[in-house]
């Protein structure tokens, strides 16, 4: 059976779809408001980027025991409509003038509550749609439309932004929020057993008990974990970089990064492929190696002294987003499949919540950092510590067990 014969399915991608566009031009016009507008330095992109992510920290485990007691599409319906409500605050906040760097921030952990427990409820949701012969084919869809958002989006916001300016490129996305609540609410599924009402604790214990105790989802929980570390290190830097250093303007970072959305759109089409062929393990471990490569090419991009060096920084900077969304194209629909294989319906929520939670916890301490070490070194010396860093998790998640995973054994 073909994934389009699920009518419920094709819902639900074309509202994730409509919704990754606006979020892909939500995170470059934030990233332009911060820095032009707002005139924020290196740690205060840093510290907004953090701010997002903080209630993945403080509320992860519990919202997946929330989502697995809930039905997941009305979930998803309530943080879409919320989300879209709080980006047409920081909107009208904006142009109005009374925005600051603490408000912001404010705004963006409420944000980052919504984004939480849709995030839980999101990847739970599509086991619900499909079945499980399917799965990895229909996160490859999912994957491939999101490359796709990521590679026309951020161009999109770069023209919007010099457009039309920062706080209006954010109703795109707050528009695109309320569509996917809309249409969210007219898929029409099989809900799955609710858990039995256990304690909070017990079922935080279990859901922390399937990731860290099963033989290959504990080796990728914490490589994954240290990788969002210095993932977000090297986003807040490179970001910082490229404005500052390189002297980009909004449409030259946003053709930046969408040429990281046209690797992923490459690397997500070749995706099943690849775990058919090398096996999931293996190229997933192809994918952690390429990272640190692709950084490199990016740190040796020269600073602009006239009009000629930047088109040569331009075109370092442009592969090197090329190679690493190729990466993240890869392993995004392989890993997500194999999560969602191997775990049973009643804890789906609370193993993504986990994995989510700490993955996030993560970029709350990396993001801050990395714009901590590119004031104190430098751009170029701070870049190579997030490039060791990416590189040591890469030749680990190789040389583990998770490299031998499967997912077609049912045994794994």
């Amino acid at each position: 059976m073909k994934l389009r014969e699920h009518r419920s399915f094709v819902h639900f991608w074309i509202a994730s779809t409509t919704s990754n566009f606006g979020t892909y031009i939500t995170t470059l016009a934030l990233q332009v408001l911060v820095v032009s507008n707002m005139r924020g330095s290196a740690v205060d992109v840093g510290w907004v980027s953090a701010s997002r992510w903080l209630p993945y920290v403080l509320l992860g485990l519990i919202a997946g025991v929330l989502v697995d007691r809930f039905h997941r599409k009305t979930v998803l319906v309530v943080t879409d409509m919320g989300r879209g409500i709080i980006l047409t605050f920081i909107c009208l906040m904006s142009i109005t003038g009374v925005i600051s760097i603490g408000w912001l921030m404010v705004l963006l952990v409420l944000f980052g509550a919504m984004s939480l427990f849709n995030d839980a409820a999101y990847q739970s949701f599509v086991p619900q749609l499909v079945p499980r012969s399917l799965l990895t084919r229909a996160n490859a869809r999912l994957e491939q439309s999101a490359a796709v958002a990521e590679t026309s989006g951020p161009a999109i916001g770069g023209g919007l932004v010099l457009w039309i300016g920062a706080p209006f490129a954010l109703l795109f996305d707050a528009v695109s929020y309320l569509f996917s609540g809309i249409l969210m609410a007219s898929i029409k599924h099989q809900p799955s057993k609710k858990v039995k009402a256990d304690s909070l604790g017990q079922q935080i214990k279990e859901g922390l008990q399937w990731v860290y105790q099963h033989q290959y989802l504990r080796t990728l929980a914490l490589n994954t974990h240290a990788w969002f570390l210095f993932h977000s290190m090297t986003m807040t830097i490179l970001i910082s970089f490229f404005l500052m250093e390189l002297g980009f303007d909004a449409s030259y970072l946003g053709y930046v990064l969408a040429a990281a959305g046209v690797g992923a759109v490459a690397g997500t089409s070749l995706s099943t492929r690849a775990g058919e062929r090398f096996g999931v393990g293996r190229a997933m471990a192809f994918s952690r190696i390429l990272y640190g490569p692709a950084v490199i090419l990016m740190a040796l991009a020269p600073a602009a002294n006239n009009s000629d060096s930047q088109y040569i920084a331009l075109i370092f900077v442009i592969v090197g987003q090329l190679f690493y969304g190729f990466a993240m194209g890869i392993e995004g629909p392989l890993e997500m499949g194999y999560r969602q294989y191997v775990t049973p319906s009643h804890l789906q929520g609370r193993m993504n919540a986990t994995l989510r939670s700490i993955n996030r916890s993560a970029v709350v301490i990396g993001a801050p950092l990395g714009g901590t070490l590119a004031e104190g070194l430098g751009f170029i010396k701070s870049l190579w510590i997030s490039i060791a860093g990416l590189t040591l998790c890469g030749l680990w998640f190789s040389l583990s067990s998770m490299r031998k995973a499967q997912i077609e054994d049912d045994e794994i």
